[in-house]
């Protein structure tokens, strides 16, 4: 049980949140995912607050390549991403979690990158982009080098689409270089590493803090950031240089 001074200054309101948790292993289910155990230990943390959390393996669905919201239209066969799209639109928390693999993310989350980056030009209620004013973040495992190149580079791509990033919106996991155990396999001391529950525990707070704030204050506000008001010629205080 907390202390009284620790449950005392812990805020409160985050039921009604809505997270999302895109795992971008390669093993399709059941098979054990060491990225699922870092996954548990935000998702407990946000559920313990009221928050309805939803995980996607992607690599058990059946989602095409490409940068468009239906690749059916576009070439493709089939694509369950539409299918799976709105489990996204509806969150207020958008976690992109995954492997390292040779040093980089892994193909899984690549693609969910780009998918959701096929959104990125769709307007929401307020005429902004879409993915104002969702919150976003990361969780890598791995045993090899890597946990801050592929935490950058997801961490950019959200930012870059919309999405707000908090203060230590990253955690990961990784063992000794080279071959030896992965995160969950017994013996290998990442459940226990301190450093990794630290950071996966300040982050989902930090996660649930911003979603909190925006969410009690309506979003941004739409002010400055409108597309098309820009493109109708409202320029948000814009001076061009050129014609001073």
């Amino acid at each position: 049980m907390e202390d009284g001074t620790e449950q005392a200054g812990k805020p409160g309101g985050y039921r009604g949140l809505k997270a999302v948790f895109f795992n971008g292993t390669l093993k399709k289910s059941p098979q054990t995912s060491n990225t699922d155990g870092l996954i548990a230990i935000s998702r407990g943390i946000m559920e313990k607050q009221g928050v309805s959390t939803k995980v996607i393996r992607t690599v058990d669905h059946d989602i095409a390549s490409g940068v468009y919201p239906d690749m059916t239209q576009h070439g493709w066969a089939t694509d369950e991403w539409p299918d799976l799209y709105p489990a996204v639109r509806k969150a207020d928390i958008v976690v992109v979690a995954g492997p390292i693999w040779l040093g980089d993310n892994s193909s899984q989350t690549r693609k969910l990158i780009e998918r959701l980056y096929a959104h990125s030009g769709e307007l929401n209620s307020n005429g902004q982009w879409a993915f104002y004013p969702k919150v976003g973040g990361c969780l890598i495992t791995g045993n090899e080098d890597g946990i801050k190149h592929c935490s950058m580079n997801i961490l950019y791509s959200l930012q870059h689409i919309g999405f707000s990033i908090p203060p230590q919106a990253d955690a990961g996991w990784i063992g000794p270089v080279g071959p030896g155990p992965s995160y969950l396999d017994e013996g290998s001391g990442g459940p226990e590493t301190d450093f990794t529950n630290r950071n996966t525990t300040f982050m989902t707070w930090n996660l649930l803090h911003l979603a909190k704030i925006l969410k009690d204050a309506g979003g941004y506000p739409a002010y400055g950031n409108l597309p098309n008001e820009w493109d109708a010629g409202t320029h948000f205080d814009f001076e061009n240089p050129e014609y001073r």
